[in-house]
């Protein structure tokens, strides 16, 4: 589990096509990233994505991590995510007794959606976010959506004739500078987790009869 507080950018360093996708992540030269501070087998998120930790090593650019991308996880995230120079939002495992700053995010991606509005507003960013039909009644006003890995708060929500939703959000600059959504335009594609306490909601709703 996770909580969507990214900690750090990394940088796919190298990819290698094997059975499945073999992706060596440049890490910051910090304290928790170094090799002795991950054990293998760890679970780190990446932009969203929970994966299983298989290497870890250090060269002259700094530490990094080795992971595993399956074909599942290639066909669910945003297209050319798993590519050679790919910034990453990074953001290890929850571990208890660690403050549960943003919300509970398992890194499981449910579906990618389209940045449809990206400018600025005051002294944050306005993004507005569309996401498709199956995945649109799940997200509320006020409730949690993460994507690229990111907490955020959804601020309105606007449902399109088609069933889809175009819903907003404001990201301070705090949160531009320390993820990568403050590069985010418009067409952007983004790789998002909707809330799992909505998931439990929706499915309790439609298995009453009343």
């Amino acid at each position: 589990m996770f909580t969507g507080i990214v900690t750090a950018i990394g940088r796919i360093a190298a990819v290698e096509k094997t059975g499945d996708t073999a992706v060596r992540i440049a890490c910051p030269d910090a304290a928790q990233w170094q090799p002795d501070a991950i054990a293998l087998g760890a679970s780190i998120a990446c932009s969203g994505v929970c994966l299983t930790v298989t290497e870890t090593g250090a060269d002259a650019d700094g530490p990094w991590f080795a992971v595993d991308v399956s074909g599942e996880t290639i066909a669910r995230t945003v297209p050319d995510m798993w590519s050679e120079g790919r910034p990453l939002n990074l953001e290890r495992a929850l571990r208890i007794g660690d403050e549960l700053g943003g919300h509970l995010v398992t890194g499981h991606v449910d579906t990618v959606g389209e940045v449809v509005l990206a400018r600025e507003d005051g002294g944050s960013r306005k993004i507005a976010i569309r996401i498709g039909r199956q995945h649109a009644p799940f997200v509320a006003p006020k409730g949690s959506i993460t994507i690229d890995g990111v907490s955020l708060t959804v601020n309105d929500v606007r449902d399109r004739p088609d069933g889809s939703c175009d819903f907003s959000l404001n990201l301070i600059p705090h949160t531009g500078e320390v993820t990568t959504l403050g590069r985010l335009d418009e067409e952007a594609q983004v790789n998002l987790e909707i809330d799992v306490l909505a998931r439990y909601l929706q499915r309790m709703r439609a298995l009453d009869p009343n």
